[in-house]
């Protein structure tokens, strides 16, 4: 038996507390380990809000927060291949298990062992973040010497986006505020202080002809102000499930992973929801408009339309333009 922090009901913060539940048992694919550091992101106060109610595991309430930790393996679920007892690790909790806890059960498939060098804690933190960052590069598959505008560029996904983007070579504005400034600039970024100075101002500046690709993690007036930079439209992704605008072609949320990778896949392309408890409208914001894209949550369920996928399902699926 052991403590948990989570919630008993969907609502606000106040939802939240501590209880004592016993050491889960992992079942098939799934390895029980010791939390040493778990990290803290966006997306837990989504689901404790029931907007992402897929990721859950089908588990009864209460449930215990958090998606990422790190800790050393206590025991293994039948057909776990590659991880040991013992061993120090870190990943996702992609079954519903909470990490804000004593002990918890991560995704075997979604966990590696920490890498010699790196502590529990940065490896508590990289799951989310850094697959984030490493997916949404990947789909936009820019050439070496490209240019990419990373708006909010100084939390957890923005550094890590700059950091492998610079990489791969490429060319990273990003923006922030002035506490983020020294940071940023210290992996190799130009940066540019929305608080002091116009952004689309100095970005056209910058980069006159256009990014060839844009990461936004603000959402929003922000996104509204800085999605007109793209040179391609297609090539702006918004991170997260609710970055609530109207100005982003694509946007990433958490899906399952092919067997053996660590994190959740990345950007996948929605249309804007006619519900407004749903995930953001998302729409090219070029003219002509462009058909709005049928919707795909990678796990199949877009043959049925929106209405059966976990994450969005609150959504229902749109008609062209």
């Amino acid at each position: 038996m052991g403590q948990a922090w989570g919630f008993g009901r969907y609502g606000g913060p106040e939802v939240q507390e501590f209880f004592d539940r016993p050491d889960p048992v992992p079942g098939r694919g799934e390895v029980l380990i010791q939390v040493e550091a778990a990290g803290v992101n966006p997306l837990d106060h989504l689901v404790r809000s029931g907007l992402v109610d897929g990721l859950d595991g089908g588990r009864p309430f209460p449930r215990v927060l958090g998606m990422e930790a790190a800790g050393t393996v206590l025991a293994r679920g039948e057909d776990v291949n590659g991880l040991e007892v013992g061993d120090a690790v870190f990943g996702f909790a992609l079954t519903g298990g909470g990490t804000y806890a004593e002990t918890t059960v991560l995704s075997a498939p979604n966990t590696a062992r920490i890498p010699e060098g790196l502590s529990a804690t940065v490896a508590a933190t990289l799951p989310v973040a850094g697959t984030t960052a490493v997916d949404v590069l990947d789909q936009l598959s820019l050439p070496a010497g490209a240019t990419v505008l990373v708006n909010g560029v100084g939390g957890g996904v923005g550094l890590a986006v700059a950091r492998l983007a610079i990489g791969r070579e490429l060319r990273v504005i990003g923006t922030g505020s002035t506490a983020k400034r020294e940071h940023a600039e210290a992996i190799g970024v130009r940066f540019i202080d929305y608080t002091a100075e116009d952004v689309a101002a100095a970005a056209r500046e910058l980069v006159p002809h256009g990014f060839d690709g844009i990461v936004d993690l603000a959402g929003g007036t922000s996104l509204r102000t800085v999605a007109p930079l793209a040179q391609d439209p297609r090539n702006v992704i918004a991170v997260g499930v609710c970055a609530r605008s109207r100005w982003a072609f694509r946007r990433t949320s958490p899906r399952p992973r092919e067997p053996g990778a660590v994190g959740p896949a990345g950007p996948r392309r929605t249309p804007r929801p006619r519900d407004h408890r749903g995930p953001p409208a998302l729409r090219c914001p070029g003219r002509p408009r462009h058909r709005r894209e049928r919707p795909r949550c990678g796990q199949g369920c877009h043959q049925g339309g929106m209405r059966k996928c976990p994450v969005v399902r609150r959504c229902r699926p749109s008609t062209a333009d």
